[in-house]
This record gives C-alpha cells, sequence and structure tokens, in this order.
C-alpha cells in the first residue's frame, strides 16, 4: 500500500522527515518497506532559476543566435548564448545555470556545461517549457510575468513541489490502516497530534422531484447504504492537483468523478462508485441478488456467471455493478455523462471475501471491503465527495439523499485488566500511560476500576476484539524498543507449550532413519522361550507366558526386540537379500514379581555390505562405526549432551558400547553375539542398537537452548599417541575435557594404526584438538600450554607416548 506524505499531511501535521516518519510507522506496526521521492516534474526543476535578460544583441559569427546577459541573483550577470527568435532585453525567463540537469519532453535528459558557442562563452540556458519537460511547446523561451527576485528557484514560481511515497507492507489485519486517514491515526497516538477531517457542508437538494429511488433487499449483506443523484456535471480530465496525487500512489487517472471516487477511497478508506443515470433502468438502484448463472459483463469487458450469493446493484431489469468488487460495464461515467448517481455503502466482510474468491478479483475496493471497513464512514464520504465534485464537476444534488442503516453496528466491548498488560508486555506501565495510549487510537475506556476497566473499541477496528489485543495496541504505541531486557527474560504466553506426542516424535526419527536408508519393520510381541534359556543377560523369571499358547514357538512374550529382528534378517538372507538396514519401534514385556510391565524399545539393526555395489564406489562391509555415528545422530536430536559411554556388559553382543545420560541407559549398541545369532540361523555379522525410547521421549526438550556463535576464531592442534590396545577413545576424551581449561570445542580421531611399526599390545590415534575462547582470541602462548597440559595428562594416566 502506498501512502502519499503531502496528502498524508492533509489529515495530521508532520513536520518529522520523510525518514523519521517510515520509523514511526515501522514501530507502530505499519511496517515501510519502501520510501521514494516522487517529483511531479522529472528533476524537480533543480539547479533552475528565475533570471532576467539585462541585454541582448546579435552573435558576431551567427545569424540565428543571440548574446545576452542574463541576472539570476548572482554579483556578476551571466553570460548566454541563445537561439530562440523572442528572446530580448527586459524579460524574466526561466534558466538552467551550468550543472543542472535537464528532462525534456522528448529525448534523453542532458547536463548544462560550460561552453564556447561560435567562439563565444556562454554559462547557462535561457529554457523554453518542453526542454524543462512542463509543456510540448519549443515556439520559443518561456517569458515570465513575474515579480518575483532573480536567482529565485523556477521549482518556486511553478508551485512544485517534491513528494515522498511512503510503502507499507499492510498485514491482512490493519484493514483500518488502508487508507492516509488510517495511517494518520496511528501517528496520532505515536505522535499525540489531533487529525485534521476534512471539511464537508450538508447535502441539500436544489428539488426533491427526480433523482434516482433506492430499494435495499438484502440487508444482511449490506448493513448499511447511503447514496444521492447529481445533475449536471461535466466530465472531464481532473485537475492537475488532483492527478498529481493518484499518480503518486500509482493511479492512473480517468476522469474527474471517477478520480473522486478513487480520492476518497484512499483519504478515507471507503469505497466508492458512480453510476451513470441514464444506465438505469427505470432510475431505480436495487441491492438484491441475482439467480445463479446470470452472466454478466464487468469493466474489463469479461463475461462472468454470478453465483447465487453475490450481492448486486441492480436497475429494474439487470446488474450494473458486483458489490463492492468490481463496476459493470454498462454503467460507468463516461465524457457523456451529465448526472451520476453515487454509491457508499458498507458491505457485509464475508459476502464480499467469497464473492471476490469466487471470481478471483481482488480490487481496491474488495481488498478493504472482505476485510473490514468503518460502518460509520459511508455518509460522511458521500458528503466528501459530494463537495469535491460539486466543485470540480459542478451539478447539484436532485431528489433524495438516502442513508438507509437500519441495524446500528456496535462497538466491541473488551474487559481489560492492568496487571494482565503489564504481565503480557513484561513492564510496568502507568495506568495513566496505557489509558493515554488507548484515547489516542480512539478507543474509549468505561467502568474504570483500579483492577481494570471495558474498553469500546469503534467498529472500524476489526482486529481488536480480545484482551491481548488490546495489550498489542499498547505496546505497539508503546514501543517495543522501550520493553528492556531483562536479566533474568520471563514472559506469559497466550498459548500452551506443545505437549511431548509420542507418535510425532516416533515419526521424526522415523524420518530421519529412512532418509539415512533405513526400512522399518513390525514384528510379533510373541516369541520362544528358548531364545531367553541361551542368554545369561535376560532373567528367563520375567518371561511373561501365554496360557493357551498355539505353538512352541510363540509361547512367551518378547523382553527384547533383538532376535524377532534376527528372524526378519534370516527371512531376507535366505531369499539374497543379504545386505540390510531396518529399524523397529515396539514394545517388550516383563513379569516383576506379582505385576507386569511393558517398554517402549527403538531397535537398529544393520548387517552386510555398507554401500550397493557400484562402480564409484568400492564395497566394504559394514562397521562399528557406521552404526555408532547413526546412534549419536539420534541422541543429538534429543538434545542429550554430557553423556557417559561405558564397554558393555551383556552377551547379547560381543562387544559393544552403552551410553547414560543422568545415570540412565540411554542405548546399547554393538556386534550381536554370534552364538546368539545362530539360534535365528543368521550366520553373518549383525550389528544392534537398542534404545530406551520411554528414557529418549521423556528427556525431549520442548525449549531449545540457543548461544551465540563465538566471534574469535577455532585453533586446531594434532597429536599422535601410541598407547596400550585396552585404552579407548572415551578415556581420551574425558581426560581432555577436564585438562583444557574449558578451551575444547571439539575432538576428532582421524586416523587409526595397527602394525609391527609399534608394539604388539600398541596403538596408535592420531587426534585433532580443536580449541576455542568464548570471549577473546587465543594467543600462542596459551595454545601451547593447553597442549603441553594435555600431553603431559596422556603420559602420565595412559602411559601414552607421544608421537613428536
Amino acid at each position: 500500500m502506498k501512502i502519499s506524505l503531502n496528502w498524508l499531511k492533509q489529515y495530521i501535521d508532520i513536520s518529522e522527515t520523510p525518514q523519521e516518519i517510515s520509523t514511526i510507522l515501522t514501530d507502530t506496526g505499519l511496517e515501510v518497506e519502501g520510501l521514494e521521492e516522487v517529483e511531479s516534474v522529472k528533476g524537480g526543476l533543480k539547479g533552475l532559476v528565475i533570471g532576467e535578460v539585462l541585454t541582448c544583441s546579435q552573435h558576431p559569427n551567427a545569424d540565428k543566435l543571440k548574446l545576452t546577459t542574463v541576472d539570476i541573483g548572482t554579483d556578476e550577470p551571466s553570460p548566454i548564448v541563445c537561439g530562440a527568435p523572442n528572446v530580448a532585453a527586459g524579460q524574466k525567463v526561466v534558466v538552467a545555470t551550468v550543472g543542472a540537469s535537464l528532462y525534456p519532453a522528448e529525448g534523453e535528459p542532458f547536463t548544462i556545461k560550460k561552453a564556447k558557442i561560435r567562439g563565444e562563452v556562454s554559462l547557462g540556458m535561457i529554457c523554453a517549457e518542453d526542454e524543462i519537460g512542463l509543456g510540448n511547446s519549443h515556439a520559443g523561451i518561456m517569458v515570465l510575468d513575474t515579480d518575483l527576485p532573480n536567482g529565485t528557484p523556477a521549482a518556486e514560481y511553478f508551485n512544485l513541489e517534491s513528494d515522498y511515497v511512503i510503502e507499507i507492507g499492510l498485514t491482512p489485519n490493519r484493514a483500518d490502516a488502508a487508507s492516509h486517514l488510517g495511517v494518520a491515526r496511528d501517528l496520532k497516538a505515536a505522535l499525540k497530534r489531533d487529525i485534521k477531517l476534512p471539511e464537508v457542508t450538508d447535502i441539500t437538494p436544489v428539488k426533491s422531484e427526480g433523482g434516482v429511488k433506492l430499494t435495499i433487499e438484502n440487508t444482511e449483506a449490506c448493513p448499511r447504504y447511503a447514496g444521492l443523484t447529481i445533475e449536471g456535471v461535466k466530465v472531464e480530465a481532473s485537475p492537475e492537483w488532483l492527478q498529481t496525487k493518484l499518480k503518486a500512489i500509482g493511479l492512473n487517472p480517468t476522469n474527474n468523478v471517477v478520480d473522486i471516487t478513487n480520492y476518497v477511497l484512499h483519504s478515507l478508506g471507503q469505497p466508492m462508485h458512480a453510476f451513470d443515470v441514464d444506465a438505469i433502468t427505470g432510475k431505480e438502484v436495487v441491492v438484491k441478488t441475482l439467480s445463479a448463472g446470470t452472466k454478466f459483463i464487468t469493466l474489463d469487458e469479461k463475461e462472468r456467471k454470478l453465483y447465487a450469493e453475490d450481492l448486486m446493484i441492480c436497475n429494474q431489469n439487470e446488474g450494473m455493478c458486483i458489490a463492492g468488487v468490481f463496476g459493470g460495464i454498462k454503467s460507468g461515467v463516461t465524457e457523456k455523462t451529465t448526472s451520476v448517481f453515487l454509491e457508499s455503502a458498507y458491505f457485509s466482510p464475508d459476502s464480499i471475501r467469497k464473492t471476490a474468491q469466487n471470481h478471483q478479483l481482488k480490487t481496491d475496493a474488495s481488498f478493504r471491503y472482505e476485510r473490514g471497513t468503518d460502518p460509520n464512514m459511508p455518509f460522511f464520504a458521500l458528503q466528501y465527495a459530494t463537495k469535491l465534485i460539486q466543485e470540480i464537476a459542478g451539478g447539484e444534488i436532485v431528489g433524495e439523499v438516502f442513508d438507509i442503516y437500519p441495524n446500528l453496528v456496535d462497538n466491541f466491548k473488551v474487559d481489560v485488566t492492568y496487571h494482565r498488560i503489564n504481565q503480557l508486555i513484561g513492564k510496568e506501565l502507568s495506568k495513566d500511560q496505557i489509558e493515554n495510549i488507548l484515547i489516542g487510537l480512539d478507543i474509549q475506556l468505561e467502568s474504570k476500576t483500579d483492577e481494570g476497566f471495558t474498553a469500546i473499541v469503534p467498529p472500524y477496528r476489526v482486529d481488536v476484539q480480545r484482551e491481548a489485543d488490546i495489550v498489542e495496541e499498547v505496546l505497539r504505541v508503546y514501543g517495543y524498543n522501550n520493553v528492556e531486557l531483562q536479566p533474568t527474560l520471563s514472559s506469559s504466553f497466550l498459548s500452551e507449550f506443545p505437549k511431548k506426542d509420542n507418535d510425532s516424535l516416533q515419526l521424526e526419527v522415523s524420518r530421519m532413519l529412512a532418509g539415512a536408508g533405513y526400512n522399518e519393520i513390525v514384528t510379533n510381541s510373541l516369541t520362544k522361550h528358548q531364545y531367553v534359556a541361551e542368554t545369561e543377560s535376560i532373567d528367563s523369571n520375567e518371561d511373561v507366558h501365554i496360557l493357551n499358547y498355539l505353538s512352541e514357538e510363540l509361547d512367551v512374550m518378547r523382553q527384547t526386540l533383538m532376535f524377532s529382528g534376527l528372524e526378519v534378517i534370516d527371512r531376507n538372507v535366505k531369499r539374497r537379500q543379504n545386505s540390510l538396514k531396518l529399524y523397529e519401534f515396539g514394545t517388550t514385556y516383563h513379569k516383576r514379581g506379582e505385576k507386569y510391565k511393558e517398554y517402549s524399545r527403538l531397535a537398529i539393526f544393520l548387517t552386510g555390505e555398507n554401500n550397493a555395489e557400484s562402480w564409484l564406489d568400492s564395497n566394504r562391509p559394514v562397521r562399528f562405526h557406521d552404526l555408532s555415528q547413526l546412534v549419536y545422530q539420534i541422541l543429538n536430536k534429543f538434545g542429550l549432551d554430557r553423556l557417559e559411554t561405558t564397554d558393555i556388559q551383556s552377551d547379547l553382543w560381543s562387544y559393544g558400547i552403552e551410553i547414560s545420560y543422568n545415570k540412565k541407559t540411554a542405548v546399547r549398541f554393538g556386534k550381536v553375539n554370534p552364538k546368539l545369532a545362530k539360534l535365528s540361523e543368521v550366520k553373518q555379522e549383525v550389528f544392534y542398537a537398542d534404545f530406551d525410547w520411554e528414557m529418549l521421549r521423556h528427556n525431549y526438550p520442548l525449549i531449545v537452548d540457543f548461544k551465540p556463535l563465538s566471534k574469535f576464531p577455532e585453533v586446531k592442534r594434532d597429536l599422535s599417541l601410541v598407547i596400550d590396545k585396552s585404552v579407548n577413545f572415551e578415556e581420551i576424551r574425558k581426560l581432555s575435557e577436564r585438562n583444557a581449561f574449558k578451551l575444547l570445542n571439539g575432538i576428532r580421531v582421524f586416523d587409526v594404526y595397527e602394525g609391527d611399526k609399534i608394539g604388539a599390545n600398541e596403538k596408535a590415534y592420531a587426534v585433532s584438538f580443536f580449541l576455542q575462547d568464548q570471549e577473546k582470541t587465543l594467543t600462542d602462548k596459551v595454545i601451547d600450554k593447553t597442549m603441553q597440559r594435555l600431553m603431559t595428562v596422556f603420559e602420565k594416566d595412559l602411559g601414552a607416548t607421544i608421537r613428536k
């Protein structure tokens, strides 16, 4: 939406710069997306002044040129060579001084320079109207009739004033601000200044007979309709000031009557329409709906089929206009029009919204009607438009003046407490501050007590109907930037925090696993007791036996998802599907004394080759670290940190890792014990992870903590450690975190070596350490001291040899 600053000044006094006004509007919620200077004449006549020709003589070297001296208000007259036949001494003229840029009516712009023309110096140019874009005449220079002093800017003589167009990204809820008056209302509250409404006079017909009659059949879709007839208008081009106003906001002038309706629309936010009285059959306007399928040709010359709910402005025979949306081709005002019927109405937003959507029509009128216009504005806008038409196009009011408004649209009433306002804003505002802001927004206060009040909101503020909306009004005028951040942030919320939804979490992890190439399996909760009988880690006393089992293979409820997953692997391998990535969300069942327990688990299986056979990549069997990487991705998904890692102690795995969070086991994973795999006839390596899904779900963060990225650079240092094979990487990581002065930002192994160049019971780790200080840039001295401390600890506690 575009707003002209000069136009806006008609409604409120503005002394601030355009940039300052833009900032104020943005702070109050009307976000300014652009600010552009608009000139009524290209270049704004900058560098052009009023001058007086002092002398004029023939050029010695050219018959068609004259030598002049011109007083342009400087200490010395300017010599100017002029080729105009009508130049003469004593004339007041327009002079383009050296450096001025001219934008002619035709051709490319050019800049005046100091020049020599046929051997004579010329310091400027005496201008014709087409040379400065004021017209098309080139018969001679412009000769002015003025007493203005020499050197006066030409823009002042021609009453040119630059304008600024403010482009506002209007949000759908702020229909009240879709006009210059609406924007002025926000400035009124922010700047504490009064609004200036345009002057109107009472509408008095010169005669009661004649004019158009009016009937409203659908008062639900049309709660208010005002209109009158003006005879004897002269339809022609609009005056310059009106055209300039419309052009500034991107509208093309049509004729004086239509331009006035557009001017009132963008001034007051009230859409209007003018009908040619001669096109109103029977001289009667009827507001009603027509039968579905009725054909109607709109102003864009397209034939449209009406819907049954489309509200129409009709004459006695047919429709003339789709109410609040688009006019018809037959009833518009043209140069032949001599009498107009002027409409100013309030239509139901629901009705206009449906019609505009059905016909896929978006107009300036429908934009405002479907969001909600001011039901108290139609008659005032009618008065204003009538005054302008009579001043510009002439004419007299005849017949009845209509304002049909059977059911008054009430104000909104909202109960508000001061405590709630301050609670939601997060700052204590005084009662006077709150009340003054609301009164400045035309929101009246009733039933005031020490605790609160009832806000009486005018009906044009369709977005203010709840207590929270009142709080927003106070806050946006008070200023979001004026609410200081507290050392401890806290706030109140209108909505509750989302609950931990198991289905949503499960879906997120499923998508993550599917993206990594894993397929979901669903297995039977019934299994055979022999699986548990072959293990030491699972207590057979916790088996939940089936009293009337159908087979020996399905006689107990499972205590682990591992065996049912191995059965799936066996079935696939026997069908030549050797490389598998599987996962399952399932439940395990346990008998604890006289009670029964169920636990939710997530199982992941990995076996076979890591990649499909390809000429681009060589095949390799899956490894423990392929599963480890996925396990840590899942733990990171749940925001788990400060994890404790230990070697697994269970005969379900040949080797593996157990990861705990807050001393509770989150996951166990590693290589499945081949002996147990063979129970399901699986002979190839299988890697298996068993997550405690209930524990993960319980610790899922509903609020994510963020910290700013450090502004200081990270440093990487590498070490090569020769250590005993019994030492694992977790011990290195823990020692590093305890001894790096909180500077350790990460640690990564990038090579492992075992071979004849070191001892048989030794291995070599190549490790990268990433150091970073969050408050300053690390110096070489601090880095060296940190690395020396780490090397000393590794040598002392791990018996490591540092390879240098």
